[in-house]
């Protein structure tokens, strides 16, 4: 399996929700509609992403739309924006030397102590596609796998 970065972004809200993937939610930290993880590509991951799979959709993402979510939506305990003061603590690193290390990784976003591990989102610009939330994304609906256009839909909704 090929080493790379996921984000995971959550459509659709709590209602009816099953149990077994409420929970699976939870784990992943998707608590609320529009909120996104940044996840590594694992089995135990893609497990879970199966399990809730009509509830997000997910892709590949780069790192330039890793740094632009780091930057405008970063978020540390008492929802205080991430500056670059404190992500790099004592010594200095900014976000575009983060981003490397975070795609390499050697830095996960545990490492930034006090950082919230989610990201909350606004609704996308011009909204979703044609077909709802309900469909799946290769039917022209929002829901499911995205690979590199997960990262379009991520700068829409910062």
């Amino acid at each position: 399996m090929e080493r790379k970065k996921i984000a995971v972004v959550r459509i659709r809200g709590a209602n009816k929700l099953r149990s077994d993937v409420e929970e699976t939610m939870r784990m992943m930290r998707l608590h609320n509609k529009n909120s996104c993880v940044v996840i590594d590509n694992t089995e135990s991951y893609v497990g879970m992403i199966i399990k809730a799979k009509d509830y997000i959709t997910w892709g590949e993402i780069d790192e330039a739309t890793f740094r632009i979510l780091l930057e405008k939506r970063g978020k540390i305990v008492g929802n205080k924006a991430l500056s670059e003061e404190y992500l790099n603590g004592k010594t200095k690193l900014d976000y575009d030397g983060f981003t490397k290390e975070f795609f390499a990784f050697k830095k996960s976003l545990k490492d930034v102590a006090g950082m919230k591990l989610f990201f909350r989102l606004k609704p996308p610009i011009g909204g979703f596609e044609r077909q709802g939330i309900k469909r799946p994304y290769s039917m022209g609906g929002a829901i499911g796998y995205r690979k590199e256009k997960i990262n379009e839909l991520i700068r829409k909704m910062v």
